[in-house]
């Protein structure tokens, strides 16, 4: 490497196959490359879940020395003191929690992640995860294993079963997520309030209306649904308390696809106990993995599933590299990168 030349460290090497860069993908990172730039990629395993491994393999910690740009899972302090010519630090995960807390924030490198890329397995997971207790198949399930054949929970007088078209879905969060979310549960027929800390912003694509974080409880009464897909930041902390979760009506099914410290698990698990709520969609947890003496596996109303809703083996390079390509030729002719992460803002 000459003093000329810049480089680009891929650090992709996941553990788990389906997030692991590809030998294909590799290349068409390698035969994209702006002149002047030469690609150094980390063979050392990783780790993908959440906003990436807690620190850099000592291969990573070699290579990033004389980087300029990185593109891994996350990014960690280690990484941060080991470069001296960084200049460009591109996230494959969305969320950016775990970052910020590198150092990066206090430092002039740029930073840009994935938002958008899981948008559209994540809203089909939330909908899949609303229709199981709209339609009740969490009863039927639990009467497929015993063997009985009974109409008795479907015809009921005081059945829950509903059509998402005559539902008010309350998304916070108007990201890619909320909006893929949005777009397509309003073409069933449904109706989505979105809340955004800057609704000044407007109206997104498949939301009725919007509203700030100041309209979230009265919002909160009137949502038969409740989707959670915000960033976490020093605002959304526990945004979800038990007091607002009471707020909703009787019935309702709450969905968190964003991270676990978002809501209150625990109350959670009293609601469903309670029947108060009707179920939840849960794919993020405070702690992960959950702990096996959770009450929320035992609880039929509680859809558990191990963080795994942005899975989408055949789409996930595709989509992935088609923003970084794009973001690497922006920065190497100095314009514009996209979803450039407001490091004061969290996201």
């Amino acid at each position: 490497m000459t003093d000329e030349t810049r480089r680009l460290v891929l650090d992709l090497a996941a553990t788990s196959k389906n997030w692991a860069l590809t030998p294909a993908g590799e290349e068409r990172i390698r035969a994209a490359a702006p002149p002047g730039w030469e690609v150094v990629a980390v063979r050392a395993a990783t780790s993908s879940d959440g906003d990436g491994p807690p620190r850099g393999s000592s291969e990573a910690l070699e290579a990033i020395r004389n980087a300029e740009a990185y593109f891994g899972f996350g990014f960690t302090a280690d990484l941060l003191e080991a470069a001296r010519r960084l200049r460009w630090v591109h996230s494959a995960a969305a969320g950016v929690g775990s970052v910020l807390k590198s150092g990066i924030a206090d430092t002039d490198v740029r930073l840009t992640n994935s938002a958008g890329i899981h948008s559209i397995p994540m809203a089909e997971f939330i909908i899949g995860g609303l229709l199981h207790f709209m339609r009740g198949l969490d009863v039927a399930i639990d009467q497929q294993r015993r063997g009985e054949w009974s109409k008795a929970f479907f015809v009921a007088d005081d059945s829950p079963l509903r059509e998402l078209g005559e539902t008010r879905v309350l998304i916070v969060g108007t990201g890619g997520i909320g909006q893929a979310t949005a777009t397509r549960l309003s073409c069933l027929g449904a109706t989505c309030i979105g809340v955004r800390r800057r609704p000044e912003l407007g109206v997104p694509p498949g939301f009725s209306e919007v509203t700030g974080p100041d309209g979230l409880d009265d919002e909160l009464a009137q949502a038969d649904v409740l989707v959670l897909a915000a960033p976490l930041t020093s605002d959304t902390s526990r945004l979800m308390t038990r007091e607002r979760l009471e707020r909703l009506p009787r019935g309702a099914i709450v969905a968190n696809v964003a991270r676990g410290a978002l809501m209150d698990e625990e109350a959670v698990a009293d609601l469903l106990e309670r029947g108060r709520l009707r179920g939840a969609v849960l794919d993020v947890f405070t702690e992960e993995p959950l702990s096996p003496q959770s009450r929320l596996w035992k609880l039929r109303s509680a859809l558990v599933v191990p963080h795994v809703s942005p899975v989408s083996p055949g789409r996930f390079w595709p989509r992935s590299l088609e923003l970084f390509l794009d973001n690497w030729h922006r920065y190497a002719n100095g314009q514009p990168l996209r979803n450039l992460v407001d490091k004061r803002a969290g996201y």
